[in-house]
């Protein structure tokens, strides 16, 4: 299958491991990944700061890049939920009828790495090794907007060497949310600091998530206690094997 990499603006200027990451999973489960390289933003920050009709100009962008693609993927509950359950709805209070066609049509095509895994080909083993103790962070996109499931979770317990471990109140929000965590800084401090306790009490050596922004919240929190606990995105764990441990 030939599949289109929707790195995210996040990803690409913070975090280019896990692109390389994703990219290395699916070529190894034999599908050739493409990146067009004019992707931007998907919209999603100006979307939610006020500023609606910039975001459209970056809707229609997104179609535009990705109108062709067979199947396009992200490493990116966030975005993925943006293009998916967002789209649409911007386009329509706009009256842009030709774009919400052309939306309806690529949305449904546009997946997050696990539930594409799981839920599109049907996998849950995908070869990977990682000798670690993991626990597992679900985002509030990945839950609430693009109804993963336990795709990730189904993920994770096939990896050969991991040991899975449960998150305490893994439900609740970690209190990022993009401009939330800045606008309400308070409340997301006590959100976050509740979800690094729940954290710390599986002993696990790392936390795992669908979205690399949660990541660097919790990521944060836990650097600042150095409390030993690395933050590594799901797609980092699945593109590991066996050589890299050697």
């Amino acid at each position: 299958m030939k599949i289109s990499l929707f790195i995210t603006c996040f990803n690409d200027t913070l975090f280019p491991g896990t692109g390389r990451a994703t990219v290395r999973l699916l070529e190894r489960l034999g599908h050739t990944v493409e990146f067009p390289e004019e992707q931007t933003c998907c919209g999603q920050m100006h979307f939610n700061t006020g500023y609606q009709r910039e975001a459209l100009s970056l809707i229609r962008r997104f179609v535009q890049i990705f109108g062709q693609a067979e199947v396009v993927v992200a490493p990116s509950a966030s975005c993925v939920g943006m293009v998916r359950e967002v789209y649409a709805l911007a386009t329509e209070w706009f009256g842009d009828h030709k774009l919400l066609a052309e939306v309806r049509t690529l949305a449904p095509r546009v997946y997050e790495l696990s539930e594409f895994l799981v839920h599109r080909l049907g996998l849950e083993d995908v070869g990977a090794y990682y000798p670690h103790r993991v626990t597992y962070h679900p985002t509030c996109h990945s839950l609430r907007f693009l109804h993963v499931g336990d795709a990730p979770l189904r993920l994770l317990r096939a990896v050969r060497g991991l040991e899975l471990v449960e998150l305490p109140g893994a439900q609740e929000c970690c209190g990022f949310g993009g401009t939330f965590a800045v606008k309400n800084a308070d409340t997301s401090l006590a959100m976050l600091s509740e979800k690094v306790r729940n954290v710390l009490e599986t002993h696990a050596e790392v936390c795992a998530a669908a979205d690399n922004s949660c990541l660097m919240q919790i990521g944060g929190a836990l650097h600042r206690q150095r409390a030993g606990v690395r933050p590594v995105h799901l797609a980092e764990i699945l593109a590991s094997t066996e050589e890299d441990f050697i």
